[in-house]
């Protein structure tokens, strides 16, 4: 096995990934003391793993816990006004000293019930708009914990091809024009699917969309169309065999050759 075999052997990643055996992880350390491209390899594949985990890393707010806990309790308490009402009944007087005694006296009943019909509207009016602020939080921290997940979710699936021995892993790193730009090409080699994990390329413009190619034998041969929905869990095309791969932006839909000028990352197997 020459030493570019040896490299696209996956054992350099398994070794990353804390999953090659204590035999292989001492061959590999003595033919990094002693094979500089091997040893560049590793350094390579140890940052591009480093800056795909950071990229997907999801830490929930330091107050969601509070922040749900404090709403549950807001929903469980409710304020019940009850005002009571106290009759008192009148001793026996003429007709008229009654009827003089209710004209001098419905004022001020009339001013309290008037008094405590404001209170009563004022607090269901708070009550009503603390209940409507509490609904909007919770329906905001809800969505954020749905995001979350589905982001711990995506994150999990990357990790079981990671870990899977099956799993031939091919870096693309950013040609000139693009240098900042990377991706990530999973190859089952049983299979023969191809899996594209592509979120450290820019969003592509309207009317654009990304197309992965594999380069068998010296020519272009598409392997499929890239989209979100499809990053590192749907498989793009099956490749029977390939040098390399490379992306490049085309229109919506693909292209039947590549359009090299928009050529944005490319990798050797």
């Amino acid at each position: 096995m020459n030493t570019k075999e040896y490299i696209s052997s996956g054992i350099i990643e398994s070794y990353i990934l804390g999953l090659a055996s204590p035999e292989e992880a001492g061959i590999l350390e003595c033919v990094m003391k002693n094979n500089a491209e091997v040893k560049a390899a590793f350094e390579e594949a140890q940052k591009t793993l480093e800056d795909l985990a950071t990229s997907q890393a999801v830490a929930p707010p330091a107050d969601l816990k509070s922040k749900i806990w404090d709403k549950i309790q807001q929903e469980q308490v409710t304020e019940e006004v009850q005002p009571a009402v106290i009759k008192e009944i009148p001793a026996v007087q003429p007709q008229q000293d009654i009827i003089s005694e209710k004209r001098s006296n419905w004022k001020p009943y009339a001013i309290a019930a008037s008094v405590l019909f404001l209170v009563s509207a004022a607090g269901n009016l708070f009550w009503m708009n603390s209940q409507s602020k509490n609904q909007q939080e919770i329906a905001k921290m809800q969505t954020e914990k749905k995001s979350q997940d589905l982001a711990l979710q995506k994150m999990n699936q990357k990790m079981d091809m990671f870990t899977n021995p099956d799993m031939q892993m091919v870096m693309l790193k950013g040609v000139e024009k693009h240098t900042d730009s990377k991706a990530m090409v999973f190859w089952d080699k049983k299979t023969k699917e191809v899996y594209l994990n592509a979120e450290n390329l820019p969003k592509a413009p309207e009317g654009m969309q990304y197309q992965l190619w594999a380069i068998a034998d010296g020519k272009p041969v598409s392997a499929g169309m890239y989209t979100e929905e499809k990053d590192s869990k749907i498989a793009l095309a099956n490749i029977p065999r390939a040098q390399a791969f490379a992306i490049t932006l085309e229109k919506k839909g693909g292209s039947a050759v590549p359009t090299m000028e928009n050529m944005y990352v490319m990798g050797a197997i």
